[in-house]
């Protein structure tokens, strides 16, 4: 009996999930369904650029993992272009990413999904209310302590 597939991480959720070819109805036309992770594959490796070893990292699976899931999407979306068939995103064995921030002001320490937009510096801490937020998912390292951060600790120094 195989084992069940492992989720894999993914940072981006759609807002469009359906796409077909102009002019015919949907009820005229077979479907290719790409999962969640197959998406995230094409746009880590395609849209991002980055090299495999790094996009199965993000996606938190093996290389050789990585690599089955980018083929099948790249062939479900060949096969929907060239036989002109509807695509839809849905579904698969993925959880959503979450940035993890840090008020500075209480210590309070809470999750973001991503896509949302919001930068430790756009949001307020959800317990106290400050605006004295940073980012602390690198290893518990945040973004602002970073020489080019916005506290003045690096290039903007004379």
């Amino acid at each position: 009996m195989p084992r069940p597939p492992k989720c894999r991480r993914v940072e981006f959720l759609p807002e469009v999930t359906v796409f077909k070819p102009a002019g015919v109805p949907m009820r005229g036309l077979r479907e290719e369904v790409l999962t969640v992770e197959e998406l995230e594959a094409v746009r880590l490796k395609d849209l991002e650029r980055l090299e495999q070893e790094e996009c199965a990292a993000r996606m938190q699976v093996s290389r050789p993992t990585f690599q089955r899931v980018l083929v099948s999407a790249r062939e479900k979306i060949a096969r929907a272009l060239v036989e002109g068939m509807a695509i839809r995103v849905e579904g698969g064995t993925y959880r959503l990413a979450s940035r993890r921030f840090q008020c500075r002001a209480c210590g309070h320490e809470f999750e973001a999904p991503f896509g949302t937009g919001q930068r430790g510096i756009d949001m307020t801490c959800p317990e106290c209310g400050a605006g004295e937020v940073h980012r602390t998912d690198q290893d518990g390292h945040g973004f602002g302590n970073m020489p080019w951060g916005r506290h003045g600790h690096g290039w903007d120094r004379e």
